[in-house]
């Protein structure tokens, strides 16, 4: 099964919050806008600005933002920050471990050509995309980011966030 962690997705969900805001916003205010922990928020804002999806500016009006137009980082990017190369077997990720028949091998190939594929429709989808996609609505996301959402999480929701 390909399954991309639940840090990842919580990246995502953070991300496309941000796009939301549009402004500067703080570990806290993320947190309490998308329910998650505030020590998972912050540590997901490390890792990010460590593969440059957001940057941080210190102070007392500080906090982070997208490091670049939303239409600029793919679904690849956010997995690949998270989680490193997108690769779905070890043979075609670019390092020097292998299984050690790679030569012997006659599907290495068939691998590789899968794994671009997958990395191509996942680099082809950007955090815009994601973010307006109907399944991602926020208004059925448990945090409570206004006073009308928390009287609207009473009534069921027409679409639900991904576990």
């Amino acid at each position: 099964m390909i399954r991309i962690n639940r840090l990842t997705d919580y990246a995502v969900i953070v991300l496309a919050e941000m796009l939301r805001a549009e402004s500067l916003r703080t570990v806290p205010q993320l947190a309490a806008d998308t329910s998650l922990p505030a020590p998972t928020v912050a540590k997901l804002l490390k890792v990010l600005a460590h593969g440059r999806l957001v940057t941080s500016s210190r102070g007392a009006t500080g906090g982070y933002s997208l490091g670049r137009p939303a239409d600029a980082i793919s679904v690849a990017d956010i997995i690949e920050a998270v989680e490193g190369p997108i690769a779905i077997t070890m043979c075609v990720e670019d390092n020097d471990s292998c299984c050690g028949i790679e030569s012997l091998c006659s599907l290495h190939g068939h691998w590789t050509r899968i794994n671009q594929a997958i990395r191509r429709a996942l680099t082809e989808i950007s955090l815009t995309e994601l973010a307006r996609l109907p399944a991602f609505d926020m208004d059925c996301w448990p945090g409570p980011r206004t006073k009308e959402k928390v009287e609207a999480r009473k009534a069921p929701c027409k679409t639900k966030p991904a576990p």
